[in-house]
């Protein structure tokens, strides 16, 4: 079992970078850069290319709207050069606010994108004549001035196989990650209900699929020790966030997710409050028991069970955010995990 972070898209990219130096030092295997409507991720990444040695690194994630696949293609390629092999393609659908909102393009077919996606991407990478006759890209385009030709990328790339990693909620979407990407990566996940949510889904792509096993990248907030119990009120503003206001009232995946878990009173409360600009009553209103099952604070002994219950549910790497108020007590978290997975 491995162990990624993400950090944080609002934070100081240059403290963000230290922060990564000493969790590699304490053992994090891979670090996965945020992307939303913030500092782009690919700056930091290609930084952390030069300033770390070891630890993976992932786009955490690069959305599949606001980047061409061919883009998103040379990207992962020159991220995975400058890094000697360490880079970790991580997509997503993202959702139609930041879309729309954001980048000003319809948020249309996800599924069907991303599937085409993957396939445009790992063309790319073998170096072959790049066509592509898909329901959402043609290339060479179909129609413009009939002008477009095949390329294939001048550079040589370090590795054919760069590792795909797409986000996915829905079914449809978990499916195809099970048939065709790397890894899987949740958000929220509950090792317990996982099953319920996701199992069919996951099982269906499954039959299709030829590549190595899936990497599935779960976990959440981190605080090992005696009297931590109170660090749960730290995924508050995420979970009210996410749960209330990451999408429009008809249209919130993380919303259907909990909901989903058995907590559809307490996410329709959420989202009405963080929606009317409650945003601390939302936070408030999250359930404890969601809070502590999506999460990883305790005493040692909890903290075992709870990766036992990940292990379980087929999680491969536990992505943390630990909680400290230094980079030093942040740094301990991840090796206190370290030696609990990898005794």
């Amino acid at each position: 079992m491995r162990i990624s972070t993400i950090l944080d898209y609002a934070g100081n990219p240059r403290e963000a970078a230290d922060d990564v130096i000493a969790y590699e030092a304490a053992g994090l295997d891979l670090v996965w850069v945020a992307e939303a409507w913030t500092f782009d991720a690919v700056s930091l990444l290609g930084f952390l290319a030069a300033t770390t040695q070891n630890v993976q690194l992932g786009s955490g994630i690069f959305n599949v709207y606001s980047r061409t696949p061919a883009v998103l293609a040379m990207t992962a390629a020159g991220l995975d050069s400058l890094s000697n092999q360490r880079f970790n393609l991580g997509i997503g659908a993202s959702g139609p606010q930041v879309i729309e909102g954001w980048h000003g393009v319809p948020y249309d077919a996800p599924v069907g994108r991303t599937d085409e996606v993957i396939d445009i991407c790992r063309q790319i990478w073998r170096r072959e004549e790049l066509r592509h006759d898909g329901k959402h890209y043609q290339l060479p385009l179909a129609g413009g001035t009939g002008l477009g030709k095949s390329l294939k990328l001048i550079n040589r790339p370090a590795r054919a196989d760069i590792p795909i990693y797409n986000a996915a909620l829905g079914p449809r979407n978990v499916s195809l990650t099970a048939e065709k990407a790397d890894g899987w990566i949740p958000v929220f996940f509950y090792p317990e209900k996982s099953d319920a949510i996701w199992g069919d889904a996951l099982r269906k792509g499954m039959t299709r699929r030829t590549l190595p096993p899936l990497d599935i990248v779960a976990g959440g907030h981190l605080a090992i020790g005696s009297g931590v119990s109170n660090l749960i009120d730290q995924g508050r503003p995420m979970a009210a966030l996410y749960i209330g206001g990451m999408g429009a009232r008809e249209k919130n995946f993380y919303n259907k997710l909990v909901s989903d878990y058995g907590f559809g009173t307490e996410a329709e409360e959420i989202q009405n409050l963080y929606l009317a600009g409650k945003k601390m009553e939302a936070m408030r209103a999250v359930p404890e028991d969601l809070l502590q099952n999506i999460s990883l604070i305790g005493d040692i002994g909890f903290i075992k069970e709870r990766v036992a219950a990940y292990q379980s549910a087929g999680v491969t790497t536990l992505n943390v955010t630990p909680i400290g108020r230094t980079r030093e007590e942040r740094a301990a978290q991840i090796r206190a995990l370290a030696e609990i997975v990898k005794s």
